[in-house]
């Protein structure tokens, strides 16, 4: 007999348990990627990443939220995906930080971007009605993308999985989560 996954089907909101930092809220996300499968069904070196439309389908980014009071910062990033673009991985040590202006409310905002490295994709999720998510290539994805900021982060992990060693620090982070805990 079968496991069925429960999987909560709405998104937090709301701001009164959002987290600042010098007056900045701070927003987290993820750059969602997997290795693409070659025609013979092998893992290939070649890396896709999954980019996100806006709420209003005007824009192309990652997945990214704010970071609420009650959750670590991988759990923020892991929610995030889930809700924003249907996906679970594992959480990979942080790219970066980066501060930027919100053009749409004029106030700036501080950005923590993690890798996802993509493990299911959800056939339902949260935004699933209001997001449009798709699979690039990384040039493609970086081209795409409507944040600066983002597409920094980007680059970093692009650089982070070229390199000989394909390293990650020691103290690395992989989270995993209950799906119950997560609504």
């Amino acid at each position: 007999m079968g496991v069925e996954k429960m999987v909560c089907l709405a998104s937090r909101t709301g701001r009164q348990f959002q987290r600042y930092n010098k007056g900045r809220r701070q927003v987290v996300g993820c750059v969602p990627y997997r290795f693409k499968l070659s025609n013979d069904g092998k893992i290939s070196d070649e890396v896709e990443v999954l980019v996100i439309s806006s709420q209003k389908g005007h824009a192309l980014m990652f997945p990214k939220g704010g970071w609420e009071l009650d959750e670590s910062v991988e759990e923020a990033a892991s929610r995030e995906c889930r809700e924003e673009a249907g996906v679970l991985g594992n959480i990979e040590h942080q790219l970066g930080k980066w501060d930027f202006l919100s053009k749409s409310r004029g106030t700036y905002y501080e950005g923590l971007m993690f890798p996802m490295l993509v493990t299911e994709q959800l056939e339902l999720w949260p935004e699933q009605h209001v997001r449009q998510r798709i699979w690039m290539n990384v040039t493609e994805a970086r081209e795409a993308c409507r944040d600066w900021w983002m597409k920094e982060a980007l680059d970093v992990l692009v650089e982070r999985l070229s390199s000989p060693m394909n390293q990650q620090p020691k103290e690395e982070k992989t989270i995993s989560i209950s799906i119950e805990t997560m609504c």
